[in-house]
């Protein structure tokens, strides 16, 4: 099934929801915090915060691989201080290429296009390559 780039796999929220709670997590807010400021359950937060940490190493290499491919004239990514904040920081360049070169679109809604809906998916790993 394709998705909608607003929407992640096997997720109820749209890709921004979940995208807001990663970057106020990389912002160093609390688990708490980020429930209380994208106003669902903590659990849920708990949940797309440490599938997305778990993975966190292998999101920023894959982000750098589509920054990169969509403009070879990017550099690395400046190192924000953690492994989970770097991947954040990883989609943000990904995205801000993608909308340079292909037009404007949402960051999160690129983060989903970019790995086909599998951000916080345990199964489609490894996210599909550029192109």
């Amino acid at each position: 099934m394709l998705l909608e780039g607003r929407f992640l796999a096997r997720r109820v929220d749209t890709s921004e929801v979940v995208g807001e709670a990663l970057a106020a997590k990389a912002a160093g807010a609390g688990q708490r915090a980020v429930a209380n400021l994208v106003g669902r359950p903590r659990e849920t937060v708990r949940n797309w915060l440490r599938r997305f940490g778990a993975r966190a190493a292998e999101i920023c290499r894959h982000f750098c691989s589509w920054a990169l491919a969509l403009d070879a004239r990017l550099h690395e990514v400046v190192a924000q201080g953690s492994a989970f904040a770097d991947a954040v920081e990883a989609v943000a360049v990904a995205a801000r290429a993608a909308s340079l070169r292909l037009g404007p679109r949402p960051v999160w809604s690129w983060a989903s296009a970019m790995t086909r809906g599998g951000l916080l998916a345990n199964t489609t790993w490894p996210f599909p390559a550029p192109s």
